[in-house]
């Protein structure tokens, strides 16, 4: 019994630990978008990055 004067408070300190985390992300906007990146990855890009229509001149040449 006397091991629950230990667990008690440090299982209080623990939760309000993992209260404050979780307060602090949702005020920094950590889940203002949550869908975006998943979005992001399906979206074909079908421009080339500018400067790579004709980078084959700047490739060392084959032995």
């Amino acid at each position: 019994m006397e091991v629950l004067y230990l667990l008690i408070p440090l299982s209080i300190l623990l939760v309000t630990i993992i209260v404050g985390a979780f307060l602090w992300s949702v005020r920094s906007g950590q889940f203002d978008d949550l869908k975006g990146p998943a979005h992001r990855i399906l979206m074909d890009d079908d421009d080339p990055p500018h400067g790579s229509e004709d980078d084959t001149d700047k490739l060392p040449p084959e032995h």
